[in-house]
């Protein structure tokens, strides 16, 4: 990837997307797929999987979620991979919900968590993991996403500032700080 694609801003390359340009959505993909392959870890259980595994799920969901933004608006850096992430989780829950119908029930052994070892969020049973889910929707969008950036996606406080138009490191860590307070008062 050249210098140029890399700076390039998410709203520009949904921008360029929205015009027709099949080479944006290509550096879309190249930049978010491999951030949802490794939140999508661990998620889908191994019953669920039959032809679709998890990296193949998260590739047609990207591409699924790419194809349809026409209702979504980009406010800033952070907002298309939080949505992404929303699509994402729904399309698991499906695969889960067909398996389920097809009458294959698998429940998440209690050390398997929802969330991968590799973000700074704890493993979450199932119980904690829904009321995790509900806390989180109970927050406005902005500090929702600083949530998700930080704790699924792993990013550093500079990338958070970069993601969501904060002026320095200092202050995307006192977003986050602040949204991660006002996160727990919602699981209490």
């Amino acid at each position: 990837m050249s210098d140029t694609h890399a700076a390039e801003s998410t709203a520009t390359l949904l921008s360029l997307l929205r015009q027709g340009d099949d080479s944006a959505r290509d550096r879309l993909v190249a930049r978010y797929l491999p951030m949802l392959r490794r939140w999508a870890h661990g998620r889908l259980p191994a019953r669920a999987r039959d032809l679709n595994d998890t990296h193949d799920l998260v590739q047609i969901t990207l591409l699924s979620a790419l194809k349809n933004l026409e209702q979504f608006e980009s406010r800033h850096e952070g907002a298309l991979l939080a949505y992404l992430r929303t699509t994402l989780l729904n399309a698991i829950r499906g695969e889960i919900r067909r398996v389920g119908r097809a009458g294959v029930v698998e429940s998440l052994p209690e050390d398997s968590g929802m969330v991968g070892a590799e973000t700074p969020l704890p493993r979450l049973d199932s119980d904690q993991w829904l009321d995790y889910e509900n806390a989180l929707a109970k927050l406005p969008e902005i500090k929702r996403e600083a949530v998700l950036l930080r704790l699924e996606f792993g990013m550093s406080y500079a990338e958070i500032a970069s993601a969501l138009d904060r002026p320095s490191e200092a202050a995307a860590s006192m977003m986050v700080s602040r949204a991660l307070v006002d996160l727990a008062r919602h699981l209490e």
